[in-house]
């Protein structure tokens, strides 16, 4: 019985929150994954750390290269070297008010960082080698009515990050239109975990409440308490992910879950499982919120973190992959912030 050959997945940007539990998915369905990271003085692989072997730091299905999107060269050669039947890129700043401060580097990594792996897939002819797009739900922008989002939306980003994915989404098209390759984008909409990075505001808000709560902090500051989106769970998506590399076509597809959340209300529903209670006051950028046990101010805003132009409102429509693609999100906002509050909570219960 001829023995049958396992998958072999690409992923750039497998030390992020979504490419850690993209890995742990295709490990699952016993893929061999190759995984791209940048070279630095610390190892920060520490979210997928668990997926090797815990005493030779070894695993049979999975492999580390040290490279970068930013390096054409470096590209194509671990590309041409892998010969993937299946490339994530995953690879960005994905931080949209850091991309205000460094809009050339966000341009160069996420934008062109798109463009070095398709035409390294381009010039290598690696015809049956399938692209995935981690597309963003900030390409959308500014939306003229606060409706559902879909794949036939207009784009107008409003920050470089936003403007450097939707050139990232045009190129996979380019690519596909003009020489074949199999190239489809997710547009995914907020996702987080308890993996996400600290300065982004989910994992912020958590973090900050729950080190209030044990007396570790004082006060948490944000920026717009009022920006509505569509929060779901990295866990989730990272299943998208995968289902869109495997229908019969490439294309372009809208992943959500159709569910509308201010920031103020994450703080809300955040802090009520915490045993917390606020108590909003003043107007603008002078609004607080109170603890209404102590009467002390727990947080409060600062113009800093508010972008030059604001995403006021995101909520996609992910009727599509739920026809086709047979996904839906399993995991609810709710239980989202349970399982984030739960992570930051056994630091200090041990």
């Amino acid at each position: 019985m001829a023995k049958i050959k396992k998958k072999v997945a690409l992923i750039f940007g497998i030390t992020g929150q979504d490419g850690s539990y993209l890995a742990e998915l295709l490990l699952k369905k016993n893929y061999i994954i190759h995984g791209v990271k940048r070279r630095s003085s610390s190892a920060n692989t520490e979210r997928i750390d668990h997926l090797f072997d815990s005493v030779n730091f070894n695993n049979k299905n999975i492999f580390i290269h040290y490279g970068d999107i930013s390096d054409g060269t470096s590209t194509l050669n671990i590309i041409n070297k892998i010969k993937p039947d299946e490339i994530y890129n995953l690879a960005a700043q994905s931080h949209v008010r850091v991309s205000f401060d460094v809009p050339e580097y966000t341009a160069d990594i996420t934008a062109l960082g798109a463009l070095r792996i398709l035409e390294s897939i381009r010039i290598l002819k690696l015809k049956k080698t399938k692209y995935y797009q981690a597309s963003s739900s900030e390409m959308y922008g500014l939306v003229k009515k606060k409706k559902s989002l879909d794949e036939i939306t207009p784009f107008h980003p409003r920050s470089i990050y936003g403007v450097s994915k939707v050139f990232a989404y045009h190129t996979a098209v380019h690519y596909r239109e003009a020489y074949g390759i199999f190239a489809s984008n997710g547009i995914l909409f907020n996702h987080e975990s308890p993996r996400r990075g600290p300065t982004f505001v989910t994992k912020k808000i958590v973090q900050g409440l729950v080190r209030i709560k044990v007396g570790l902090q004082k006060k948490l500051t944000l920026g717009n308490l009022y920006a509505v989106r569509d929060w779901g769970h990295a866990k989730d998506y990272a299943v998208s992910m995968w289902k869109i590399l495997q229908y019969k076509k490439p294309d372009d597809w809208v992943i959500a879950t159709n569910k509308e959340n201010t920031v103020k209300k994450f703080i809300d529903i955040s802090a009520r499982k915490l045993s917390m209670k606020i108590k909003w006051v003043g107007k603008g950028i002078n609004e607080r919120g109170l603890d209404i046990k102590t009467g002390k101010t727990i947080i409060d805003l600062d113009k800093k973190y508010l972008r030059p132009t604001e995403v006021e409102f995101l909520k996609g429509n992910f009727s599509k992959a739920r026809r086709y693609l047979k996904w839906k999100p399993s995991i609810s906002t709710d239980d989202l912030i349970n399982d984030m509050i739960r992570f930051e909570m056994n630091k200090y219960n041990s």
